[in-house]
């Protein structure tokens, strides 16, 4: 992160790209006050410490995980990803978060499906 902010972050402004910084349950408040410093797009809350894909509902921890990082107030909006699969996964990370990344549901979805389909995708998820 710090090589990141002393050598490219001008070169990103330069262009118009934005860095997109991950964070999980067990980053530390002062990194994530760090990487909201010098963010200037959204922060990733990685939901857990598990691999990407569906499951059925969030417990007790990641729903405290959600609530801690929103009540830092951070100036980035929060997206969580990884997990989120249906519409009770993604009601329970917007709850908390500006929104949600879906990507291993979708991508099923799509072999499953066709592209004309993805609005009953959308549906099924909110």
């Amino acid at each position: 992160m710090d090589v990141y902010n002393e050598e490219y972050k001008t070169t990103f402004e330069k262009y118009g790209l934005i860095n997109v910084f991950l964070i999980t349950p067990q980053t530390s408040v002062e990194r994530i006050n760090f990487i909201d410093s010098i963010s200037n797009g959204f922060i990733y809350m990685v939901s857990s410490a598990s691999v990407t894909g569906s499951q059925s509902g969030f417990g007790d921890e990641q729903s405290n995980y959600f609530k801690r990082i929103a009540d830092m107030n951070l100036k980035n909006p929060q997206i969580i990803g990884f997990g989120i699969s249906d519409n009770k996964t993604f009601s329970q990370a917007t709850q908390y978060a500006k929104g949600a990344i879906i990507g291993s549901a979708f991508i099923k979805f799509l072999n499953d499906n066709s592209l004309e389909s993805i609005n009953n995708f959308a549906k099924f998820i909110r």
